[in-house]
């Protein structure tokens, strides 16, 4: 015999609910709160799966964070200078923003002994930087008491070069994994900026890849399948972003005050986020393995 049951739709509506939530990506604390200071910045993982960010338990200070979330000094910075953004090039060396010094730092693989790779005093703050597939570095350099900034390059001979002004607070900066394309997020005026990356590793064709009404942004990382995962600095999220716009998922954080982000874990595939408000890593599965993850294994 059949049996029509009828379900009450506010039941329909809740499962629904909690279907979708269930699917939902969460995100979970990797590192102790404040084991970090607020500076937290600059997440990178090394080819051996590493955590690293600035500032652990004090400024001027490189972190290292193994795979069950224990953190220790790596090392300390040359005096005066504090570090932002940090990443490695395919032979493991690292390369660290320093922004009070004006500086690219740098660190051979298999030493802790840092050094400075390139200097320009005309830099406001250099914030964060991003690597090209063929070794290009990327700066972003914010002037925020003037909400403007600037995007640099540092070519083969270490030299500083501008390559555009007049620009709002240039902040997140990232390079798409074919290396044609090249990111730029405005944290005050809430625009990401898409530029083509010339043979010379200059940048043309500006235009706007997507703005905002609300809440600011700080780091962008992309995956391998070139979405652009955007940390949402006092919304707590991470929005990811395809490279054609669409809005694939966005991340709720614990914290509000997510800077910047990486990829790593034993498949590339884990999202660390460094938190301001926590002093801390949080973590999440991500879509895909991370881009410059798959360039240094």
């Amino acid at each position: 015999m059949n049996y029509l049951i009828k379900i009450p739709i506010s039941f329909l509506f809740l499962s629904i609910v909690i279907s979708c939530k269930a699917q939902s990506i969460q995100s979970s604390d990797f590192t102790p709160e404040f084991s970090f200071t607020k500076g937290i910045e600059g997440p990178a993982v090394d080819a051996n799966g590493n955590l690293y960010a600035v500032n652990f338990q004090e400024e001027g200070t490189i972190g290292i964070v193994d795979s069950k979330g224990v953190g220790s000094i790596f090392a300390n910075l040359p005096e005066g200078s504090v570090g932002n953004g940090i990443r490695f090039d395919k032979s493991g060396n690292m390369f660290i923003a320093d922004y009070k010094g004006h500086n690219v730092l740098y660190v051979k693989k298999g030493s802790k002994e840092v050094s400075v790779w390139a200097h320009n005093a005309e830099m406001s703050q250099p914030n964060d930087l991003a690597m090209a597939p063929n070794g290009t570095i990327y700066l972003s350099d914010p002037n925020w008491a003037e909400s403007t900034g600037r995007i640099w390059m540092v070519n083969a001979s270490k030299e500083i070069i501008l390559l555009e002004e007049n620009m709002g607070t240039v902040n997140g900066i990232e390079v798409s994994p074919d290396g044609k394309k090249l990111y730029a997020n405005e944290s005050v005026q809430l625009k990401i900026w898409e530029y083509d990356i010339n043979a010379d590793g200059t940048i043309s064709n500006k235009q706007e890849f997507m703005s905002f009404n609300d809440f600011g942004m700080d780091g962008m990382r992309c995956d391998s399948q070139g979405n652009l995962y955007i940390t949402r600095y006092g919304k707590g999220t991470v929005l990811i972003v395809s490279s054609a716009k669409k809005i694939l998922k966005e991340v709720q954080l614990k914290g509000k005050k997510p800077s910047n982000i990486t990829f790593g874990g034993s498949d590339g595939k884990t999202c660390y986020v460094t938190m301001a408000d926590r002093g801390c890593f949080e973590s999440f599965d991500a879509l895909n393995s991370g881009a410059f993850y798959n360039r240094i294994h």
